[in-house]
């Protein structure tokens, strides 16, 4: 009975989406279609699990969502043409290759239609039918994973990290730069020495034996005697989790410490299982209780130790700006900012020079602070692909922030308007289990022969797994990098480099400063690149050279071009502290 009410619920939900995304779909331009094709097919894949429970409308409203599919991709198509001057034909593609074209989009489609049978076949034969086999020297070993589970702001990582803090040698790994560097400064100030690894920086500490990473830079070919990957609720991120599974199949270490969320334990027990690794499970509990308010928020009742939680960067502002005029100072946050600036943020806000804290779903995943209330400005976010409501894990993640032991004994969770039954049903109810992790390409597709890149991506995505609890990540962002640089006939070793660099490939200024920086070394044949430079200073436009400034030093990193890196830090932490400037002045 439960079942078929969230069927109903998630179907009726659906519905109503359609008309929205018809209406968004119908005004937006070309270069940003890709983000609602995505929701489009992802929302198909939702009715078809749906299939056969006897829900009245049930196949129209699929017909409805393919029929505006089929409008998106022929969009996409035509413009795809034009820019390439090619005649390819819509339902050709389509219909032929409905699979690729359902599960992975019609670009993909486009490129498998091009690929010869022979080649897929060589391909499936080179790949092992198990992802778990992409790494035999982790296979070899007798390996102990300890599962730390529960809600946010229950001890897990605390208790994971003492264990390596123990350790002769071990690595931290992190969804984030600012939680990558707390770990490191909190270990070297209790004299373990530790090295820092993140895409925008390198800092290596002598003598040091412990690492502080981010989860992508990890090296599996290096040996550790315990590892803790946090966040490994994120194995199912179809952007990112490709990362956490590739570190979970691949560390090369006999003890491995698991932190996060409890909706991950089913998937990680198989494939624990299947790698034959031994595994306990450690469950935690909130110690400080958490609290519903039923009365709706209003904005004249906010008080010290509030988080104001909205789910974009303009509303936060808005809201920073609106308290600020109130006579009441806001630590702001949000998805943009550096960690830099961050961490002067929390500072404020934990020291009370602001007394309260605006900020998006960001400080879901981050360092614990001095939260007394939670508020949910809003039920819905835009995930980048569509609007939606809040999932239940997502709704305990960031209310799992609202309290802290030893300073507020409860925390406290509300809204603005009437959400208090649905804060209420999200917070008792049991997460949906994630049911696979993501993979990822591996290096290996450099080695097959016959295709380019873009093709063997396509054809690797659309290329079925024969274990159940994994599925391919959305290469859609990695083929849209192939692309734009496809003019410059680079090697595949140095697309494969590029399209893996930490970078923004929605931000057009972001994109035109990688060009460039491809220009300049490949095509110029230029020792050095040039230094980004700043036109104008507003809040956007520094946030926006700052990760230029990202860019510059990931693009020589990774290519070994000689590079003033003192500029680099310095730039950085200039751009950071005028940023947090505009903040502080409510220059928004």
């Amino acid at each position: 009975m439960k079942k078929n009410r969230k069927d109903n619920r998630e179907f009726k939900q659906l519905k109503e989406q359609l008309i929205g995304t018809r209406q968004v779909v119908k005004h937006t331009k070309i270069g940003n279609l890709w983000t609602h094709e995505s929701a489009v097919r992802k929302k198909l894949k939702q009715l078809s699990q749906m299939d056969g429970r006897s829900i009245k409308g049930f196949d129209n409203l699929v017909m409805d969502y393919r029929e505006l599919l089929d409008e998106i991709s022929q969009r996409l198509l035509a413009d795809y043409n034009e820019k390439n001057q090619t005649q390819f034909k819509f339902d050709e593609i389509a219909q032929e290759y409905e699979t690729e074209y359902l599960s992975s989009g019609i670009l993909t489609a486009l490129v498998s239609s091009h690929i010869p049978t022979l080649m897929a076949e060589a391909f499936q034969t080179h790949f092992p039918h198990n992802p778990k086999d992409e790494y035999p020297e982790a296979r070899a070993l007798k390996r102990k994973v300890y599962l730390h589970l529960g809600q946010t702001n229950t001890g897990k990582t605390y208790q994971a990290i003492q264990r390596l803090k123990q350790s002769t040698n071990g690595i931290y790994l992190a969804p984030l730069r600012i939680l990558a560097l707390e770990i490191f400064e909190r270990l070297n100030e209790e004299g373990i020495s530790c090295d820092l690894l993140t895409g925008e920086e390198e800092v290596l500490i002598e003598g040091a034996n412990h690492q502080s990473s981010t989860i992508e830079k990890l090296n599996l070919n290096e040996t550790y005697e315990v590892a803790v990957i946090d966040e490994i609720q994120m194995i199912g991120d179809s952007q990112r989790g490709a990362a956490w599974t590739r570190a979970l199949l691949g560390l090369r270490c006999p003890e491995i410490h698991l932190c996060g969320a409890l909706n991950s334990k089913e998937v990680l027990v198989e494939i624990l299982k299947d790698c034959g690794d031994d595994y306990e499970i450690i469950e935690y509990i909130r110690q400080v209780p958490l609290e519903i308010v039923k009365e709706p928020f209003k904005l004249s009742d906010a008080q010290v130790g509030d988080a104001f939680i909205l789910f974009s960067k303009r509303k936060v502002l808005e809201l920073a700006k609106f308290y600020r005029e109130s006579g009441i100072k806001a630590s702001v946050i949000y998805g943009d900012l550096p960690p830099e600036v961050r961490k002067m943020q929390y500072h404020d806000f934990i020291n009370q020079q602001n007394i309260i804290l605006v900020s998006t779903d960001a400080i879901g995943m981050g360092v614990n602070l001095p939260i007394r209330r939670i508020i949910f400005m809003s039920l819905q976010k835009f995930d980048g692909e569509e609007e939606r409501w809040l999932t239940s894990q997502e709704v305990k993640q960031i209310a799992g922030r609202a309290g802290r032991k030893g300073l507020y004994e409860v925390g406290y969770v509300c809204s603005y308007g009437r959400g208090y039954s649905f804060l209420k049903e999200k917070i008792e109810m049991e997460d949906d289990p994630i049911q696979e992790a993501v993979m990822g390409p591996s290096e290996a597709i450099l080695e097959i022969e016959g295709l380019p890149l873009k093709e063997k991506l396509a054809l690797w995505s659309t290329t079925a797994i024969d274990v159940e609890w994994y599925r391919k990540m959305d290469i859609r962002d990695y083929i849209l990098i192939l692309d734009k640089i496809r003019r410059y006939h680079l090697s595949e070793e140095d697309q494969w480099r590029l399209m893996k660099l930490p970078m923004d490939v929605h931000n057009e200024e972001i994109i035109a400063t990688l060009l460039a920086y491809i220009e300049n070394y490949f095509i110029q044949d230029q020792d050095e690149l040039p230094k980004p430079y700043q036109k104008e200073e507003s809040l956007r436009t520094l946030e926006t050279y700052y990760q230029k400034v990202n860019l510059y030093y990931s693009f020589c990193k990774n290519f070994d071009i000689p590079f003033d890196l003192d500029w680099v830090y310095e730039e950085r932490l200039r751009v950071s502290e005028r940023i947090n400037e505009f903040l502080v002045n409510g220059k928004y």
